[in-house]
């Protein structure tokens, strides 16, 4: 029988952070603090093999019954306590664990084992009755509310009215006599939401309590988390049964969350919070904002460094040693009970991308990690926040002077954010989908159901709550502009208002956030570039001056070094070309034409060719065309000088160039002197059921040779005069749309007979396709022959292979991506199974025909790190994205690079 429970305690542990796979990371994780001789609370994990099968099946719990009691009953021995017993009881505590980190997403439930009895032998073995009946409402409402679903809120007016009656602030000020009161109330709520008495047999309230932990695998908060970070749906949570120690004791106990190092910064002190007298949930719900762990300079009381100064010692030498083991940053939760220390959990910490950054780069100069880890460590979305802009320093500067500033609470995670108040998830889901969709979510605290207003908010406040609450952690590694623990934050659900600081704002109002700072401003505030843009791009500020750039031109180099697949850039025009090769881009792999077609200046000129009679009058528009064409792709040339750049002929149907209504018809006709009949003819002669299926790309090009014979001369000369001018032009030439071999023969012979009246070096350019029709990558090997280079316009093959059109999913994808028909959006991630296989098929019969073959990608699936990684698979040469994905396209290809030779993983806590 395949072993599915798995003991740890007392120094020695079946399991290792190894097994995350079976014991999800927390229980690999105490597992492993427990080997290392860490103070770890006896326990066992259910692994999450079971929890599959439960949900499948609920009955398979029944065969684990034996294994679970032969382990109960060893952490009886190691806590010298019985379960149930009435005079010397034990608790459980009952907590999920996934494989990968999803904070707060699933249940836990802590003081399992408490009835009427072990509630009365609990107060008589610590003498505190108080304490005891508190730790017995906190079961009654975590039960009631996990297990049985029954509204926190519910639970939470009641403990509000007794501590308003006892003019209590927090809860461990309430006395015996109001716990009791508290608990009388919640245990008839329980009996009237569930029509049953709590359950007074401790046996029961164990399996209940795993089987609801099981069932929150698939809550609607953890299958939004799972969807929103790309986490599989099929690999269960892990149960975790612990042995309680309690925080809640007395004022020599406490609780608290800790990080090795800044998550929101990287810097390498000892982050993290505590609170006196209470039980983990308080620190991590964010309803009480905590203490600091260490006293500031000028001093603090309030630190637990000046309260328990000996349990703050060996929490420090844990973070050493941790740390160094792991050698990442990592999350730490501990408890301290009548000043003995004990860890509940350590797993690698969420963080900002400045702090993946710094901290990677530091770890490196340490001597922890080698820089392959660092480059495996550092995520494309921390790049992408590194890249995200800030707010204006004028701007700022401006509105604190105009008194816009409200208040400040606690810098939970970084960023500039401006959005309109939203006071629930479901508003702010529902107001981010219209207006400018910016919204600020404004909570007294946030909690596990939130999340998916958390994914749609621009930024995150909260009156409550710490640097560690729930809030704090989901905002960080979303990414998103946190400030918690604003006190001054007030909010009226029934009115609909906020007020901060004295000042009234209406759902709806905006608000900014500045998350670096901690700070809430009034109205919306502009943004400025991020320090990574202002030193490359904008020139605007140098490298001494900014610290995070050259952590970042440090790190890309290592980047560089790992990475053996090209990064080009998908540019329109010089600037873009400049901005592209400052992100470190190795060529532009996708240069639109069309693009160039729109502009004031030259659509005229387009619409004179469109509207010709003959061809001499086509001819005549396109000269008037060529000299603006040479000067666009002589700017595009020379800002990639010594780089490739793939120039891609006229794409869309000539419908796009041409007004459609009636007033802007009657104007072109008076302007070309065509009667307004003959333009309306035309342009309803060039309407089709189906554009994207239509007289486009090579299709436009067959019917009008001199179309592409225009752009390719204007390309030709552009190259020819900067190369007399010693710079280094090196274009290719791309056609679009290519099905058949025929099509490409033809249109090739027309590009070479302009090149061979340009020059003998510009016959020498290469003239390739680009792969967007499925019968193209079926007919790889025929247009190999004939082709230069293949570059896979990933963008219509996946309309063309799934028959979506991606103007028009809107209606539907929605509805597919929710009823898990499909995974992931086709359109932002490459569908691997479908339209990968049409790549890796045109990559094969390319190559067989023509082994030199050049291939790459140039579709928007070109900047996603996923199917970069694909992209490497299947041997490609180069990737090609937008200009400011050019640092995540790098770094994800460095990355697979990396994990194809296998020699270096991620951390084991992950």
């Amino acid at each position: 029988m395949e072993k599915n429970v798995y003991f740890f305690g007392a120094g020695r542990a079946d399991g290792s952070s190894q097994m995350k796979n079976l014991l999800g990371g927390k229980g690999a994780n105490l597992a492993e603090m427990t080997n290392l001789g860490i103070p770890v609370p006896p326990g066992f994990t259910v692994s999450t093999h079971v929890c599959v099968e439960y949900l499948k099946n609920p009955s398979v719990l029944q065969s684990l019954e034996p294994r679970i009691q032969e382990n109960l009953a060893r952490v009886e021995k190691l806590m010298d306590r019985k379960f149930g017993n009435k005079k010397n009881p034990l608790l459980v505590s009952v907590r999920s664990g996934a494989k990968f980190s999803m904070p707060g997403m699933m249940d836990t439930i802590l003081n399992l084992g408490l009835n009427d009895e072990t509630t009365e032998g609990l107060a008589r073995q610590t003498g505190n009755e108080a304490f005891a009946l508190d730790c017995y409402r906190r079961l009654v409402e975590k039960f009631g509310e996990i297990v049985h679903g029954v509204p926190h809120e519910a639970f939470d007016e009641i403990l509000t009215e007794a501590k308003s009656r006892r003019l209590a602030e927090h809860d461990y000020q309430l006395e015996a006599g109001d716990w009791k009161k508290v608990l009388e109330r919640y245990k008839a709520l329980y009996r009237e939401r569930t029509r049953a008495d709590f359950p007074q047999d401790v046996f029961t309230q164990l399996r209940q309590a795993i089987e609801a932990v099981f069932r929150s695998w698939n809550n609607d908060r953890a299958l939004t988390y799972r969807r929103l970070h790309g986490i599989p749906h099929d690999l269960g949570t892990a149960v975790t049964v612990q042995a309680m120690v309690f925080g809640n004791v007395g004022m020599d106990s406490a609780t608290g969350v800790a990080f090795t190092r800044d998550p929101s910064t990287g810097e390498n002190r000892f982050y993290g919070e505590f609170l006196p007298n209470a039980q983990g949930e308080d620190v991590v719900a964010g309803i009480r904002t905590p203490y600091p762990l260490a006293s500031a300079p000028e001093g603090g009381e309030e630190s637990l460094e000046a309260k328990l100064p000996e349990v703050y010692e060996e929490l420090c030498g844990i973070r050493e040693r941790l740390e160094k083991h792991y050698r990442d940053m990592l999350d730490i939760e501990f408890t301290v009970e009548s000043k003995k220390l004990f860890m509940l959990q350590t797993r690698v910490g969420k963080r900002t991308g400045t702090a993946a950054l710094r901290a990677a780069v530091e770890m490196v100069d340490e001597g922890l990690i080698s820089r392959e880890e660092a480059v495996l460590r550092v995520e494309p979305a921390h790049l992408e926040q590194i890249l995200g802009s800030v707010f204006d320093a004028a701007a700022k500067k401006k509105a604190l002077a105009e008194k816009k500033f409200l208040a400040k609470g606690l810098a939970a995670s970084p960023g500039a954010a401006s959005g309109r108040i939203a006071l629930s998830a479901e508003e702010a889901v529902e107001m981010a989908q219209g207006g400018d969709g910016r919204v600020v979510l404004v909570r007294v605290e946030t909690s596990p159901e939130d999340v998916a207003g958390m994914s749609a908010a621009k930024g995150i406040l909260t009156a409550r709550g710490g640097m560690t609450s729930h809030a704090a952690v989901v905002a960080r590694g979303m990414g998103k502009p946190c400030v918690t623990g604003c006190k001054a934050v007030d909010i009226d659900h029934k009115k609909g208002e906020v007020r901060v600081s004295g000042r009234t704002f209406k759902r709806g109002d905006y608000l900014s956030l500045d998350g670096s700072a901690g700070e809430v401003l009034a109205g919306e505030l502009a943004t400025s570039p991020s320090e990574v843009v202002r030193v490359l791009v904008e020139k605007s500020l140098a490298p001494d001056e900014a610290p995070l750039y050259r952590l970042y031109e440090r790190f890309s180099a290592w980047v560089d070094e790992a990475r053996d697949m090209k990064v080009r850039a998908n540019a329109d025009t010089p600037e873009d070309a400049a901005s592209a090769r400052a992100f470190g881009a190795e060529g532009i792999g996708l240069c639109r034409t069309e693009h160039m077609f729109f502009e004031e200046e030259r659509i005229p000129a387009v619409r004179e060719m469109i509207l010709s009679r003959t061809e001499e009058e086509r001819l005549r528009a396109l000269e008037k065309l060529l000299p603006f064409q040479r000067d666009d792709f002589t700017g595009i040339l020379r800002a990639m000088a010594g780089l490739p750049v793939t120039i891609r002929l006229l794409d869309p149907p000539l419908h796009e160039f041409l007004p459609h209504d009636k007033a802007a018809l009657e104007a072109l006709g008076r302007r070309m002197n065509l009667p307004t009949d003959e333009v309306r003819a035309k342009v309803e002669s060039l309407r089709e059921a189906n554009p994207m299926l239509g007289h486009r790309g090579c299709r436009l090009a067959i019917t009008y040779p001199e179309i592409y014979e225009m752009q390719a001369r204007a390309i030709l000369e552009a190259a020819a005069s900067l190369r007399k001018r010693g710079v280094d032009a090196r274009p290719e030439i791309m056609l679009p749309l290519i099905a058949n071999p025929n099509e490409f023969s033809f249109l090739r012979s027309r590009v070479e007979a302009v090149a061979a009246a340009v020059s003998k070096e510009a016959a020498s350019y290469p003239i390739g396709t680009m792969m967007e029709v499925p019968r193209a990558c079926l007919q790889a090997g025929a247009i190999a022959q004939e082709a230069d280079f293949f570059s896979f316009g990933t963008n219509d093959l996946t309309q063309m292979t799934y028959g979506f059109s991606r103007d028009d999913t809107g209606s539907f994808l929605p509805e597919y991506i929710a009823k898990e028909i499909l995974g992931v959006d086709p359109f932002s991630q490459l569908d691997v199974e479908g339209v990968g296989e049409l790549v890796r098929m045109g990559v094969e019969g390319g190559r067989a025909a023509k082994a030199s073959l050049k291939i790459g990608i140039c579709g928007e699936h070109g900047g996603d790190p996923s199917s970069i990684k694909f992209c490497y698979s299947v041997g490609l040469d180069y990737v090609s994205c937008s200009p400011y994905r050019v640092p995540i396209a790098r770094l994800a290809a460095a990355q697979a690079a990396l994990e194809r030779k296998g020699a270096v993983k991620k951390s084991d806590t992950r």
